[in-house]
């Protein structure tokens, strides 16, 4: 029988809902697979132990009679270090911040509370989700990287000492880690979940993501963060959709276009174990092509860069954060300081991009239900490389603002974990989900629990 530390997301809720588990248990066993774990793997910023320990108790008595909105009724989650967090320390990975606690729960925060669910602390973040690589490391190899910017999201649900962790994704930061740490790693179309009160990097480019271990937990959590926020000027106003059934109901074997740029240039780890996956959907009646789209890739990321870049800058500048250099670490303090120097033309090239890119993208998933490509271009880089991954095969997601989700495809000859990504045209998060629900189904892989 499973731990209660090792249930996914859907299965702790169903036995918190059936008297089968405690709220209470469930906490204790994953505190206790923290003290064991966290010293080697290094995920968290920070544990809310009383806090946890108390929210537990106190949603015990009604943990059999909560209503229909509260379906993560006792669950516990874990958040990026760049959510706000009543009561908790938000730094953001950085000195700037050191021993900052806001006064209000982030958006993101709120309705996962208001859904029941429990905050059980802040995981590690590169600095202000930049590039500087975060303490963590891969559960799977603790010589490796868990990739970044959501490095503790991934190392945390990687290594079983939480169901769910909310990460953000402005480049690669959800997608990225979710794959070199064996989990599922989703992010919406831009607008679709409220940023209100996450520490910004890019106000076109930041999305809120999560990372899970099964499309179920993934569509759980979707479905209590998704919805309109007048307060967020970016959030859009679009109907919320039935992702949780459409995650059960599966679908129909898909038609799949493969970009073949990230396909080409993969290396030969990552190429093969996605092909492979490819293929095992094919002979079960997905149909496949291969698609070239007139996309010049690098450039388009160069653009990605420069916008990202840009915005950064203007943040950490008007909040004045800058005037204040010495506080940053190195990598950080050399990528702001590089968007500022980005000319005005670059930055409104890049937005031309971004939308020419966007309608690319579009008429491609006309002829397709999905895009596809390995999740990464290698699996996780070793620690001394001080690196957290190439971020290009994340990247056009972000920069157009599609959803994407990323599922594992098993562990390469060094046991590190390989994945692979599939995208939808906007707003389509539903159909999206049913592919990957059939896709997981279909390609049945099983991550083992890490032991150290």
């Amino acid at each position: 029988m499973a731990q209660p530390h090792e249930l996914t997301l859907g299965q702790a809720a169903a036995a918190i809902r059936s008297g089968d588990l405690s709220p209470v248990t469930l906490i204790e066993s994953l505190l206790a697979r923290i003290d064991a774990v966290d010293p080697k793997v290094k995920a968290w910023a920070y544990v809310a132990r009383d806090q946890a320990l108390l929210a537990a108790r106190e949603a015990e008595p009604n943990a059999r009679t909560a209503s229909a909105n509260r379906p993560l009724h006792g669950v516990p989650f874990a958040a990026k270090d760049i959510f706000d967090s009543a009561g908790m320390p938000t730094e953001a990975g950085s000195d700037h911040y050191k021993g900052r606690v806001p006064p209000k729960d982030s958006t993101p925060i709120a309705k996962l509370k208001q859904a029941g669910a429990i905050l059980l602390g802040k995981v590690e973040t590169t600095e202000f989700a930049d590039g500087h690589p975060a303490p963590s490391r891969n559960p799977y190899h603790v010589e490796h990287s868990p990739g970044g910017s959501s490095a503790g999201s991934g190392a945390a649900v990687g290594a079983r000492m939480v169901p769910m962790a909310l990460g953000s994704q402005t480049v690669g930061s959800v997608l990225r880690p979710a794959g070199f740490c064996g989990v599922v790693g989703f992010k919406p179309t831009f607008g679709r979940v409220s940023r209100l009160g996450v520490i910004p990097m890019s106000y076109a480019l930041d999305h809120v993501g999560w990372l899970a271990r099964t499309v179920e937990d993934i569509a759980l959590t979707l479905q209590v963060l998704a919805g309109y926020d007048p307060d967020d000027p970016d959030s859009a106003n679009v109907p919320v959709d039935d992702y949780v059934g459409a995650a059960k109901d599966g679908a129909r074997p898909p038609r799949i276009g493969l970009l073949q740029y990230y396909f080409d240039r993969a290396d030969d780890t990552m190429r093969k174990s996605t092909l492979a996956a490819v293929e095992r959907l094919a002979k079960a009646g997905a149909e496949v092509d291969e698609l070239r789209l007139d996309v010049d890739f690098d450039r388009t990321f160069k653009y990605h860069r420069v916008v990202q870049g840009a915005e950064m800058a203007h943040w950490h500048i008007k909040e004045g954060l800058w005037a204040r250099q010495e506080k940053y670490k190195s990598g950080t303090q050399a990528f702001i300081a590089r968007g500022a120097g980005f000319p005005g033309h670059e930055y409104v090239e890049g937005q031309i991009a971004r939308a020419r890119t966007r309608e690319q993208f579009t008429e491609a998933l006309g002829k397709v239900d999905i895009l596809v490509s390995p999740t990464t271009s290698a699996p996780a880089p070793a620690l001394s490389e001080n690196f957290t991954g190439d971020p290009a095969w994340q990247s056009p997601w972000t920069f157009i603002g599609l959803p994407v989700i990323c599922l594992p495809t098993g562990l390469s000859d060094k046991g590190l974990p390989t994945s692979i990504q599939f995208g939808a045209k906007a707003f389509d998060e539903a159909r999206l989900l049913g592919i990957a629900s059939w896709v997981e189904s279909t390609l049945g892989v099983t991550m083992s629990v890490p032991t150290y």
